[in-house]
């Protein structure tokens, strides 16, 4: 099994990846293309999981783009990482829980990299330092090829999740490695590639 490893620079329009990504899916049930994980960012957008409820948007005048990965709103924007993956599982193992427990994983060792203890939480999905979240998870299974992905804050306006209830956790905050003191955070993309490759190989 081979995944496509691919980073992007600058900031990318969040429509236009999703429409890559769905191919890809496509293109991995064909068995036409690898499997993949690639990192970029997006300009500022606002997404609703399949879960989500109009009660937890704050400021009604914000555009927000419906999304078919599981979980409620969100913000996307420079300075966050979004990690997508078309993972096969069809040759993994037919266990969603599992795979999610290993993204967990995944995300958990990507910090501890940055001397940062996280952890998940089994009633709020994403990891967690203290009652802050640091990195979300939304994934979107079909005919066992798991796909979307994750996200981690790194240097991101956190200001921009006020006018949202983050995942529908009216009392938890959001932090990021910026926030929380980590200074030199160049080498995410390589850190995140390391840890996903080492997860799923």
């Amino acid at each position: 099994m081979t995944i496509e490893v691919k980073n992007s620079i600058k900031p990318l329009e969040y429509v236009n990846c999703i429409e890559l990504l769905e191919k890809r899916v496509d293109d991995v049930l064909l068995a036409k293309e690898d499997e993949l994980l690639w990192i970029l960012e997006h300009e500022t957008v606002y997404t609703a999981g399949t879960s989500s409820n109009k009660k937890d948007i704050i400021n009604k005048r914000i555009k927000i783009i419906d999304s078919k990965r599981g979980g409620k709103y969100t913000v996307h924007s420079p300075g966050q990482k979004i990690v997508y993956f078309v993972i096969d599982l069809n040759k993994r193992g037919k266990d969603i829980r599992k795979f999610i427990s290993k993204i967990e994983n995944c995300i958990i060792n990507i910090l501890k990299e940055y001397n940062i203890n996280s952890k998940s939480d089994k009633k709020n999905i994403g990891i967690w330092i203290n009652d802050k979240k640091i990195a979300a998870i939304g994934v979107r299974v079909k005919k066992w090829i798991a796909y979307h992905g994750f996200s981690i804050n790194i240097s991101n306006d956190l200001t921009k999740y006020k006018s949202i209830i983050p995942c529908g956790l009216k009392n938890k905050g959001v932090t990021s490695l910026k926030e929380i003191g980590v200074k030199n955070y160049k080498n995410i993309n390589e850190v995140i590639s390391k840890q996903f490759l080492k997860t799923f190989y």
